[in-house]
């Protein structure tokens, strides 16, 4: 797996919007009966700075989970590279067993996107994009597999530099 260069993103001056993707009840048994605990699955994002992340809060109560996981999304902010309203090019991100196909939509198309795929979508401020999951429904899979294929988008000048041409000769 490759290590993570990106610079962090300093959430204080963002304007973040968060949606909730999952809540879940755990139960650990124990000597005196069960211990029940909730985990929150959240995303957040600024959808005009094209900045997007999630994060995994447990708590005994829901709202609790909830700020927790905000917090842990906050560590987690990456900044997403778009053509125009639309992603740059065809990509499929992978996470465990689940898969999320993202491809480029004209412009007037909307976000065909179904459940945690959309939350991250959203927050991400694609205007329009086709996505498909594939494998895997796990919401927290899907949600790892889809901020995986946001990375995996380049710049038409990134590629270029990358490949030591000019931008015109891609």
């Amino acid at each position: 797996m490759a290590i993570d260069t990106q610079k962090r993103i300093d959430p204080k001056n963002l304007n973040l919007k968060e949606q909730v993707v999952s809540i879940n009840r755990v139960t650990k048994v124990v000597k005196g009966g069960k211990n029940l605990s909730f985990s929150a699955l959240v995303v957040i994002g600024d959808p005009d700075m094209k900045v997007v992340g999630y994060g995994m809060g447990k708590a005994k109560e829901v709202p609790s989970a909830i700020k927790k996981g905000i917090e842990a999304a906050k560590k987690n902010l990456r900044q997403v590279n778009l053509l125009n309203s639309t992603v740059p090019h065809q990509v499929v991100g992978r996470y465990g067993a689940g898969q999320v196909l993202l491809k480029p939509a004209p412009q007037g198309t909307g976000v065909i996107a179904g459940g945690p795929v959309r939350a991250v979508i959203q927050a991400a401020g694609i205007a329009n994009v086709l996505t498909k999951s594939l494998g895997s429904r796990n919401p927290h899979n899907v949600v790892k597999a889809t901020i995986n294929a946001l990375d995996q988008l380049r710049a038409k000048e990134a590629v270029a530099e990358l490949r030591g041409l000019a931008v015109e000769n891609l």
